[in-house]
C-alpha cells in the first residue's frame, strides 16, 4: 500500500536545541498513528513540523495527494504557501488542543461548521445549513442549538463542535494535538468514542499527540514513543504498549498501571 504521508529524518531546532530530529516514518491510508510522551518530548513539535505549521530544518516529507500516487508525491517542505493553504483548506484537518483556538468565537455554532465549506466553494445557504446541522448531530450536539454561540457549550462540546469544523470538509489526513487534555474523565471517555467511530467510517489517517497512554491503546494502530525529541520506540500499539522495549517507554507504561 502507497504511504498517505513519508517522514524521513525530519529535524527541527530552536537555538541549537532539537525540537524533534531525524524522525523518519510513513503513514498509511486510514492509519492512526499516535506520538506519545511527557511534556517537552517534542511531539507537538513534531506535530507542528509535520502540519507545516513550522518549517523543518533537515530531512524530507512527502504527501500522496488525492490529486496522484507516490509517483507524484508532493514535497512538502518545497510547497508555495498558496498550495499549502489549498491543502490545509481542503485535504487536511487540525485539531487544537484548546478548542477555543480551533473555532471562530463570535460567530454560531453552525457558522462554525459552515465557513470550511464556504472555503472550498460552497455558496447554497440551505445546504450549508442543512449539513452543519448534520455534523452537529453527528459529533453527538443537539442540532437545535446550531445558532448558538460556541462560549455557551461546555469544553467537551465545544472539543466535538471543532472536529466537525475539521472533518465537514471531508479530508483525508487530521492532526490532532491532545484532543482529550483538561476535560473530565467521562467527558473524555464519550469524546474517544467518538472519535475512534469517526476514524474508522471516515476512514481517516490521523496523526494524534498524547501524553495518555490510555487514548493511545483506545485510537491508535501503531505508536512513536518520543523522548527528548527523538522517536526511542515505534511499532504496533499492542505491541509497543503490552511489551515495552526502551526504558523510558517502560517507564510510561508502568506509570499508569494499576498497583
Amino acid at each position: 500500500m502507497t504511504p498517505l504521508l513519508s517522514a524521513r529524518a525530519l529535524t527541527k531546532q530552536y537555538g541549537g536545541r532539537n525540537g524533534c530530529r531525524n524522525v523518519s516514518f510513513d503513514l498509511y491510508p486510514g492509519e492512526v498513528l499516535c506520538i506519545v510522551g511527557e511534556s517537552g518530548s517534542g511531539k507537538s513539535t513534531l506535530l507542528n513540523t509535520l502540519a507545516l505549521r513550522m518549517s523543518a530544518d533537515a530531512g524530507t516529507l512527502h504527501y500522496a495527494s488525492a490529486h496522484g500516487g507516490m509517483d507524484d508525491r508532493l514535497d512538502l517542505l518545497a510547497l508555495s504557501e498558496p498550495r499549502k493553504r489549498l491543502l490545509m483548506r481542503t485535504e487536511w484537518g487540525f485539531v487544537q488542543q484548546n478548542p477555543r483556538d480551533g473555532l471562530r468565537n463570535g460567530v454560531s455554532a453552525g457558522a462554525n461548521i459552515g465557513e470550511p465549506l464556504m472555503a472550498v466553494g460552497a455558496r447554497h445557504y440551505g445546504k450549508i445549513r442543512d449539513t452543519a446541522t448534520q455534523w452537529m448531530s453527528r459529533v453527538e450536539l443537539d442540532a437545535s442549538r446550531i445558532d448558538e454561540l460556541p462560549s455557551a457549550f461546555s469544553g467537551g462540546m465545544q472539543q466535538r463542535l471543532q472536529i466537525a469544523r475539521n472533518l465537514v470538509t471531508g479530508p483525508r489526513l487530521v492532526f490532532m494535538d491532545e484532543p482529550t487534555a483538561g476535560l473530565d474523565v467521562s467527558v473524555q471517555a464519550r469524546l474517544l468514542d467518538l472519535l475512534r467511530t469517526l476514524t474508522s467510517t471516515l476512514h481517516l489517517s490521523v496523526l494524534i499527540v498524547t501524553h495518555d497512554i490510555g487514548v493511545a491503546r483506545l485510537l491508535a494502530h501503531r505508536l512513536m514513543v518520543m523522548q527528548g525529541g527523538e522517536v526511542v520506540e515505534a511499532g504496533l500499539t499492542d505491541q509497543v504498549l503490552d511489551d515495552p522495549q526502551h526504558p523510558y517507554t517502560q517507564t510510561l507504561v508502568s506509570s499508569v498501571l494499576p498497583v
